[in-house]
């Protein structure tokens, strides 16, 4: 199984950019799907961004065209990318994996994102 722990949150300006990074350990980093997810107060999580094993990626409509998830598998680590934030991207931000044939699955502890003025 893998460990996560996710890095990069702060508190940015509306229309800021922030780098996510999420660094694996503990098992084969290549042969896991990995995803961002993310949770506002009050809402339920949900899937920001994907990408699998082979490198195919998929997002939320809400972030397209603004996040880039990437993954590094010499270095385990998956990025996510966001530009033009807005508050409505204010949430706690987790990295989560799922092994590509056991569906083994593992979340990081989070990071907070804040977008305000």
């Amino acid at each position: 199984q893998v460990q996560l722990v996710e890095s990069g949150g702060g508190l940015v300006q509306p229309g800021g950019s922030l780098r996510l990074s999420c660094a694996a350990s503990g098992s084969i980093f290549r042969l896991y799907n990995m995803d961002w997810h993310r949770q506002a107060p009050g809402k339920e999580r949900e899937l920001v961004a994907y990408i699998g094993s082979g490198g195919i990626t998929n997002y939320a409509d809400s972030v397209k065209g603004r996040f880039t998830i990437s993954r590094d598998n010499a270095n385990k680590t998956v990025y996510l990318q966001m530009n033009n934030l807005k508050p409505e991207d204010t949430a706690v931000y987790y990295c989560h994996a799922a092994h590509r044939l056991t569906r083994s699955e593992s979340w990081g502890q989070g990071t907070q994102v804040t977008v305000s003025s």
